[in-house]
């Protein structure tokens, strides 16, 4: 019941959160250069034919009227119809929302699988030789930039060995995973680094601790140690690192589906800001900051999860 509440209390705090986000988003992208009839109608329409549809769409309504017609129509999921593809903005992003959604759960459990073990290892043969090389190749991780890192993948695996497809996306299971590993390895790599290095330090911290040492004095194995008390007290710092990382893994999947060719709402921002296609824009924007909110509460609900002296409250 009390997970329930607390879930129930942060989807209504939300509402203002998305209230002032849908203001924000309205103001930008009345401020962009460019007349929106022009974008329409094209270059050679005439100033009368232009003045008509801007006065059809509310473009010469007061700011504040039109902000209430938007905000009116957002509740009701009408964001429009698409300037470029004349659909509505609404089908077009669901037709594409489910390849974005796949490569961001996709690059989280790539993250979570490569970063337990590595930190653990690292941890457990703290400044050894594999732990220098382990935290080596984090600072290159994070140093490396993502598109650099997709063309070497994209040379690697799928021209020099072609294992995966060097773009696009394909239906089916096994197709999907296939044609969004190479994507998400992509997307997963400075994300890994920064993880390691945050539960490594708390794994460090963890092993000092009395009760670990106690455990070690019941002779308990060192696999349990590590698993059931070790890592689960440490992770708290990392899910909250790795709630912040898939927050900025929303944003940051633009690039990567650009440079693979993945037909997700990053390309369709792309490709919208280029077009001009205002409620495209707006309506892509709106569904990022509502998965990043998302993301934070599910961050927080993950807390007195793995660890029972969490209060939701």
């Amino acid at each position: 019941m009390q997970f329930f509440k607390y879930l129930i209390r942060r989807l209504l705090e939300t509402i203002p959160v998305l209230i002032v986000i849908s203001l924000l988003v309205f103001l930008m992208i009345h401020l962009i250069p460019g007349d929106p009839a022009v974008v329409m109608l094209g270059g050679r329409a005439t100033p009368q034919a232009l003045e008509n549809l801007r006065v059809e769409m509310g473009f010469k309504d007061p700011l504040y009227i039109q902000y209430f017609h938007f905000l009116k129509n957002l509740f009701s999921l009408n964001l429009g119809n698409s300037i470029y593809y004349h659909v509505p903005v609404f089908e077009l992003i669901s037709s594409r929302l489910g390849v974005t959604l796949n490569l961001i759960v996709y690059t989280a459990l790539i993250a979570i699988v490569l970063t337990v073990p590595l930190a653990i290892y690292s941890a457990d043969h703290r400044n050894q030789a594999g732990d220098q090389i382990i935290r080596v190749l984090g600072l290159v991780g994070i140093c490396a930039p993502g598109f650099w890192l997709a063309i070497l993948l994209m040379l690697a695996f799928s021209i020099k060995i072609p294992i995966f497809p060097v773009g696009g996306y394909s239906s089916g299971f096994l197709n999907v995973v296939k044609s969004l590993f190479l994507p998400a390895l992509t997307l997963s790599f400075g994300m890994i680094a920064i993880l390691v290095r945050s539960l490594r330090s708390s794994l460090i911290d963890v092993l000092k601790t009395d009760y670990v040492a106690f455990a070690r004095v019941k002779g308990i194995s060192k696999a349990r140690l590590m698993v059931r008390h070790v890592l689960r007290s440490g992770l708290i710092s990392t899910v909250t690192l790795l709630g912040v990382n898939l927050s900025w893994l929303v944003g940051g999947t633009l690039a990567v589906e650009k440079v693979f060719a993945l037909p997700g709402i990053g390309v369709l921002m792309i490709d919208s800001i280029s077009s001009r296609d205002y409620p495209v824009v707006q309506g892509v924007t709106l569904v990022f900051a509502l998965l990043v909110v998302l993301i934070n509460i599910l961050t927080d609900l993950s807390y007195s999860v793995l660890d029972p002296r969490v209060s939701l409250e």
